[in-house]
């Protein structure tokens, strides 16, 4: 029941397919008619609520399928790959985001105690079992988008109400770490920063881990507990999802795109490429472009660069990508 009264909230407001940035600060609703082809983007931190249908997210080489049981929280910027597998026109797929403020994170957990060591140092996605506390919030704040007279003064305190119950519910440890430069999480998380800043640039692993202020072999095992993937496979997935934007909204050819986003070499981009989107540029972008490909807002959501987000991902309750992938590897 409570699914159902968000999912209609959702759906009063997003009345097209695709992802909507609301009049409420963070808010953002998904929407979608048809189950399609796999989206790359990059998740931004955030609370997700799918109210209707189910996704299949791959973030390194994890394959993910979930729905509406669990709340999905990411604690920091990650390229993954998503499609929709269920929807309908009938039974659309429905799904609240928050992004999450760092600067209210971080005053909020100033007034809690501090995380365990264990709860600060996992992966940076989880999935949780969800909670009526959570979906009754987040259907009030949704519901605040036809309420514009109070929703500048109440929507902030169903926000921060959203933030406390993260943070002191499961997985909250996490998001209470990243509030500070000196925990695990946080650290890996500056080098995250620099990496999205300076992704056209090469780099080198003792670079980066004496940004994160962390001998190397730690960084390489913290960044890869955290994110399910090298440093060098991140930056690759930023450079190749702005080239195929480049590509597609800037109409340049794949040598430009290539060399604009940080390649020398026109062969290996067109190599990897091939492998994060299976196919060469020219055939791949040829077939988004096509009329027949997808409809014209199903193309917007190709045309979104790494700066953007997808929605969801989800895994089993409690479990981390990096669980994940080890359970997957036994």
């Amino acid at each position: 029941m409570a699914h159902r009264e968000l999912a209609g909230q959702i759906a009063r407001y997003a009345e097209r397919d695709g992802i909507l940035d609301t009049s409420i600060p963070r808010l953002a609703l998904v929407r979608s008619g048809q189950s399609g082809e796999p989206v790359h983007m990059v998740q931004r931190p955030a609370l997700c609520i799918i109210a209707q249908g189910g996704k299949r997210v791959l973030l390194g080489n994890a394959v993910i399928d979930y729905g509406p049981a669990s709340y999905l929280v990411a604690s920091l910027d990650l390229p993954i790959t998503g499609a929709v597998t269920q929807a309908s026109a009938d039974a659309p797929y429905l799904c609240f985001c928050l992004y999450l403020d760092p600067a209210l994170l971080s005053e909020i957990a100033l007034t809690l105690p501090p995380p365990s060591a264990a709860a600060a140092d996992g992966a940076a996605m989880t999935l949780h079992p969800m909670t009526p506390e959570l979906i009754d919030a987040a259907t009030r704040l949704t519901a605040l988008l036809g309420d514009p007279a109070n929703a500048p003064l109440l929507a902030p305190l169903i926000e921060r109400e959203l933030l406390v119950r993260l943070m002191t519910g499961p997985g909250g440890g996490m998001l209470r770490a990243i509030a500070s430069s000196e925990s695990r999480i946080g650290q890996i998380a500056q080098a995250i920063a620099w990496l999205k800043a300076h992704f056209r640039e090469p780099f080198s692993g003792p670079q980066l881990a004496a940004l994160a202020g962390m001998s190397l072999s730690s960084f390489h095992d913290h960044f890869r507990r955290t994110t399910a993937m090298t440093p060098l496979q991140y930056q690759k997935q930023l450079r190749l999802q702005e080239a195929r934007a480049l590509m597609l909204a800037d109409r340049l050819d794949a040598a430009e795109a290539g060399f604009r986003v940080g390649y020398d070499s026109p062969s290996q981009f067109s190599r990897e490429y091939r492998r994060l989107f299976g196919a060469p540029p020219l055939r791949d972008i040829g077939r988004l472009r096509s009329p027949r490909a997808v409809s014209e807002d199903a193309h917007a959501w190709q045309v979104v660069s790494a700066t953007h987000v997808l929605a969801d991902l989800t895994l089993a309750p409690g479990e981390g990508v990096h669980d994940h992938l080890a359970t997957a590897r036994r």
